[in-house]
């Protein structure tokens, strides 16, 4: 059933107000608004602040879904501005936003491509990107593999020149590079042996870690890089080398070769190009032990796919030829289909840039080109999850500098941030820096402070997955969500984040199984919405935006052939926040803090709350029912702990819910489908100072009315 303005008014105004004016107040429990002036936490505008996220989609869907009729079904959820991401970025790949442009190597159709700034007649429809071939990743997104450890003598890993002396104005060894070996478990290991490229390492370190966890996320922390005892290379010379590291044998998982002076002989690519005379580059990789009489045996699995050894590298040379790109991956979507299809309904887009694996030049034609063709731009967002690239902050200030200087030389108006961190439950840290530092956010902001560059950073933006890494989750996954959001928000704030500098949240949705047999999206959707921007959130935007025909749990249930199945939980959801709990216009919303005292026998919070005082005067206060099997009566107070007023709604109040009842999932074999399947439940009750408001079970409701003041309501 199509949703909308429901046909089916339920035919229960009088009755539930009789109801729920008779119901025994002991039962019923209480909701309090701090509605207190001075108390806002938020203030914002719905087009401009309640949007979703487009990444890349596959090959050949652009055209079915960013056009009518699906079109008009993505845009009837209600959200407003998108964000574009820049998935390449995770894939190790060079992104050609345009097609047509330059390389640095004409002639060979290879090294490093500018877009061109300038547009012209053809519309960009399509963008792809090209596998990076020094790639030193055996993991992430996509099927990429590392050249460190697949066996071909002729392929190699190498380091990002823009992280050198040469572009950095630094010393090399203040962005030390690194790649790490993961050996799958510990074995006894005593000698490294290295296969050099050019540049290599004239000063280098080979290290293994303490810690029995690995040393990115949990692990970070909890333990430390020491150098072998015979590891220190302060004169390298290249060529292959065997080290013997240690004179007895040391049960070690991980190890790091750590390089902080470079060579600067140039790659296979040749002399012509700086960038290939800088950082520094291995063709492959060995470990394991180094007999009395010489002999090396190698732990390494050597093999060009995923089953190699695994390997992490600090950064990657974004060099790659005309012959690399792949357009089987994926399609970024041109933006000038983008913006013209009318998935942006006309309002401001925040952009990416490559930065990981990009230029300069390149970033800032980008930004040149959207700025020519009169494109409404709301932000930049500087690259795609560096954190989750394990890229130290420092380096990723250095990228950050250089482009925001390429940028600035070409639109001195454009507005930067960044990085958006991956979805996380505490501070990003990183290992730690001489002065102990772990913080990510906070070293990156020491960075642009020590630069005296502060004001290229004008927001801060992350991305919000709570159950990304599980393939399902209970119905008590949902209770923690308010807090993970006010906690994660405090923490960045807490370890360096600028006051008053604007954050969003670009890319989020609860992750793990959030199929369409129940509502429990739904209501983490208005939880994460409610709480987010109650946090003071400049914006959120919803992630799996779009629809694909083999991803049942996606926004809309479609078959092969793009036609419409139904409305998953979380797309009617969408309808009640967007344009039931906001006004749909762009005019400011003031969010007020709303806590419930509805809990369970072990204090858990059952009924959550979301107040907003919209532009047309209404107060709308959207309510999250978490108990899957019980419905809860509550008060509605608007409390002013200044004046000591208490109000409450007054008059007619919508009554507005989408919940279990509304939408009933039947198993078929590996599917199904939902019978009711929407729309929103809508009726009409009386508010007043002893009115309790029915929430049923497994539910949102919202609630939309007048609030009288004290003077009236005391009758006086």
């Amino acid at each position: 059933m199509a949703p909308g303005i429901n046909p089916r008014v339920l035919k229960v105004g009088l009755a539930i107000s009789t109801f729920l004016l008779a119901m025994n107040s002991v039962a019923a429990q209480s909701v309090i608004v701090d509605a207190a002036p001075s108390h806002l936490v938020n203030t914002f505008s719905p087009p401009h602040s309640l949007g979703a996220a487009i990444d890349r989609l596959r090959t050949g869907t652009p055209d079915k879904l960013l056009a009518d009729p699906m079109l008009k079904e993505i845009l009837g959820a209600g959200w407003q501005t998108v964000t574009y991401r820049q998935n390449t970025e995770l894939m190790v790949e060079a992104w050609h936003w345009n097609p047509n442009g330059k390389w640095s190597d004409a002639e060979k159709q290879q090294g490093y491509f500018v877009g061109n700034a300038d547009p012209a007649a053809e519309m960009i429809r399509h963008s792809w990107a090209a596998p990076l071939p020094h790639r030193g990743f055996s993991r992430g997104d996509g099927n990429g593999w590392s050249r460190l450890t697949d066996g071909d003598p002729k392929s190699y890993w190498k380091s990002n020149p823009y992280l050198s002396k040469a572009f950095t104005g630094e010393d090399d060894s203040l962005h030390p590079q690194w790649v790490m070996i993961d050996l799958g478990s510990k074995v006894d290991v005593n000698a490294i042996r290295i296969a050099w490229a050019e540049p290599y390492a004239r000063r280098y370190f080979v290290q293994f870690w303490t810690g029995e966890m690995e040393p990115f996320y949990d692990g970070t922390t909890k333990g430390t890089w020491q150098t072998f005892p015979l590891g220190a290379v302060s004169e390298g010379r290249g060529g292959t080398v065997t080290l013997k590291l240690v004179s007895w044998v040391v049960p070690v998982r991980y190890l790091r070769i750590l390089m902080t002076e470079s060579s600067n002989t140039c790659d296979t690519h040749g002399s012509a190009d700086k960038r290939n005379c800088v950082g520094y580059a291995i063709d492959e990789l060995y470990a394991g032990a180094l007999s009395a009489d010489g002999q090396f045996n190698d732990y390494v699995t050597h093999f060009p796919s995923r089953q190699q050894t695994v390997t992490w590298p600090s950064s990657v040379d974004p060099w790659h030829a005309a012959s690399d790109m792949d357009e089987s991956r994926g399609d970024q979507v041109g933006f000038d289909f983008f913006f013209t299809s009318g998935i942006t309904r006309g309002l401001p887009t925040m952009v990416p840039i490559a930065m990981l694996y990009s230029t300069p030049e390149d970033a800032a034609n980008e930004i040149a080109y959207l700025f020519k063709r009169h494109y409404p731009i709301s932000w930049i967002e500087m690259g795609e999850e560096a954190d989750g690239q394990h890229m130290l902050p420092e380096d990723y200030g250095a990228l950050y500098l250089q482009f925001a200087t390429a940028i600035h030389k070409a639109v001195p108006e454009a507005k930067l941030g960044g990085p958006p961190f991956e979805g996380t439950f505490g501070d990003v840290e990183v290992w730690p820096d001489a002065a102990g530092k772990v913080s990510w956010i906070g070293r990156f902001v020491d960075y642009l402070k020590a630069h005296g560059r502060l004001d290229d950073f004008t927001f801060f933006s992350f991305e919000h997955y709570p159950y990304q890494d599980k393939p399902t989750y209970s119905w008590a996954d949902l209770y923690p969500e308010p807090e993970f959001v006010s906690h994660i928000v405090q923490v960045w704030k807490d370890n360096g984040l600028p006051p008053g500098i604007p954050f969003f949240m670009t890319e989020g949705n609860i992750g793990g199984g959030a199929g369409p047999s129940s509502v429990k999206s739904a209501l983490w959707l208005a939880d994460y919405v409610g709480s987010m921007m109650a946090a003071g959130a400049g914006a959120t935007y919803y992630f799996h935006y779009m629809p694909s025909p083999d991803h049942p749990a996606g926004f809309l249930m479609i078959d092969q052939n793009y036609h419409l199945l139904g409305y998953p939980p979380q797309y009617l959801a969408t309808q009640l926040i967007t344009q039931e709990w906001v006004q749909p216009t762009d005019a400011p919303h003031r969010q007020f803090k709303a806590a419930s005292d509805v809990k369970d026998a072990a204090g858990t919070v059952l009924v959550t709350a979301y107040a907003v005082e919209r532009p047309d005067k209404k107060w709308s206060v959207m309510l999250v029912n978490r108990d899957q099997y019980n419905d809860h009566a509550v008060k509605v107070v608007f409390a002013d702990p200044e004046s000591k007023h208490d109000r409450y709604f007054s008059g007619p109040v919508d009554r507005i819910t989408f919940g279990s009842s509304e939408y009933q999932w039947h198993q078929e074999g590996v599917g199904g489908h939902a019978d009711p399947d929407g729309p929103l439940s809508r009726s009409t009750v009386s508010g007043a100072r002893e009115m309790f408001y029915q929430l049923p079970k497994a539910s949102i409701t919202v609630l939309r009315g007048s609030v009288a003041s004290p003077t009236t309501q005391n009758g006086h």
